[in-house]
């Protein structure tokens, strides 16, 4: 790598490793335990000034590294610039509550439930669950009604907090109803919608094979590879001023043309955040818009959200639609009360029932393998699709983001962290549980 490229990659660095999806070299371990790294208690950026061992900045690129990680994913824009997506100027549609003394009731009694980890012999409380994974923002919606909230570490009812990786369900769900509603043809080849890209590996790609990730690309996220493909991607996409001698790409879409095959099209699952903001380009070109404008348009806006979302760009404003979401906790839960209604809300349609239809159906379980929490799982238009008994899938995210549906439970499950470790794996075994122990529960009301 060259030392431009080295020195830029350094500055991205704390962003990349957090927001692609990978790795988990964020941290090996967590050694403090969610109560001892609160923000509130590390007295982060605490103070005016706050003293020098307090503060968290940009270009310092371990922003994201634990335990400052947990102050940081509720203050991306301390850090990098970002474009808004709108929720416009009518007045939000609140979410439902019960009374309040039936609330606290339920809370009771699901902090109370218990289950056993996958892989332990050992209980463990749905309260319990929420400390082991750094919870930072938690809430349950059932049959249309907020059953259970709750606020740690630096979210609280007003504030926001990176989505990371379910940012790519976004710009899957966008994808797919433009596809359903006939504007994005699926079976296309890349470079006849985008001829901007050239020669590169996705040229030869379609649409559906870039929104399912079963692209034949050369992309490695290996983080302990110095040379791997993350950093000259996390390179190009700093915001920050490129070195002089800086010979990269400048910018997601020119690291995207110059892309190289891997494999074959088609033939397996890979997921590499790359496909992502191929897909966001593709959306861009056949609307004529950013996906943050798109996302305004077809999402925030018409589903009442209580609050404006943003997302990071490149240094030339392009959105990362990879990862760069952050929003608040009960707009996480509009985005799941779409999806579980089919693309209803507050009683308005916004978009056909076949977009929550192909995503539930899950793409090819033949070509998802690797992931040991989800053994029935496949992958389709950027949504992870776990193929229970409930037929329950989900956007997920680095340090343990989610929205969870539950189609037969009628429940959404959103829950917002900051896990020292960047992988899902490392979670699943007191998540996927606890979710299904939520279920159970609210199945039986």
């Amino acid at each position: 790598m060259s030392s431009s490229t080295s020195r830029v990659a350094t500055l991205a660095a704390g962003l990349a490793m957090s927001l692609a999806l990978a790795g988990g070299a964020a941290a090996q371990t967590a050694p403090l335990s969610a109560q001892e790294s609160d923000p509130r208690v590390m007295g982060w950026m605490q103070g005016f000034p706050p003293p020098p061992d307090k503060l968290i900045t940009q270009p310092d690129s371990n922003f994201f590294s634990f335990p400052k990680l947990r102050w940081s994913v509720c203050h991306l824009r301390a850090f990098l610039p970002t474009e808004e997506i709108s929720r416009g100027t009518g007045a939000p549609v609140p979410l439902s509550y019960p009374a309040p003394a039936r609330f606290a009731e339920t809370a009771r009694e699901i902090d109370a439930l218990t289950f056993k980890p996958i892989g332990s012999d050992e209980d463990m409380t749905w309260e319990q669950s929420l400390y082991a994974n750094y919870t930072d923002g938690i809430l349950i919606i059932h049959r249309g009604t907020v059953v259970y909230e709750r606020y740690f570490g630096c979210l609280t009812e007003d504030g926001k907090h990176a989505a990371m990786s379910m940012t790519k369900s976004v710009t899957g769900l966008l994808g797919e109803i433009l596809v359903a509603e006939g504007v994005l043809d699926d079976t296309r080849l890349v470079r006849d919608i985008v001829p901007e890209i050239g020669d590169s590996a996705f040229a030869s790609a379609t649409v559906r094979q870039v929104m399912d990730m079963t692209t034949g690309v050369q992309y490695s996220e290996n983080y302990s590879d110095p040379n791997a493909d993350i950093w000259i991607y996390s390179a190009a996409a700093s915001p920050l001023p490129k070195p002089e001698d800086y010979t990269g790409p400048n910018g997601y879409w020119e690291y995207l043309q110059q892309v190289k095959p891997e494999g074959n099209h088609g033939d397996q699952f890979h997921y590499k955040t790359i496909n992502s903001d191929m897909l966001g380009w593709i959306i861009s070109k056949v609307t004529g818009k950013w996906v943050t404008e798109l996302a305004s348009e077809r999402l925030w806006r018409p589903m009442g959200a209580e609050q404006d979302a943003y997302q990071t760009v490149d240094g030339k404003g392009v959105p990362f639609a990879g990862g760069g979401i952050t929003a608040g906790l009960r707009d996480f839960g509009r985005l799941g009360l779409l999806m579980l209604n089919g693309g209803v809300i507050n009683g308005e349609r916004l978009f056909p029932a076949a977009v929550v239809d192909k995503i539930r159906a899950g793409g090819d379980p033949s070509k998802f393998a690797g992931y040991p929490t989800i053994p029935n799982g496949s992958y389709t238009s950027q949504w992870w699709v776990f193929g229970n008994d409930h037929g329950a899938y989900a956007a997920r995210g680095v340090h343990g983001q989610t929205i969870y549906v539950d189609p037969t439970a009628e429940m959404v499950l959103v829950r917002l962290a900051s896990f020292p470790q960047a992988q899902n794996g490392f979670i699943d075994p007191t998540s996927l549980p606890a979710y299904q122990a939520v279920a159970d529960y609210l199945m039986s009301k």
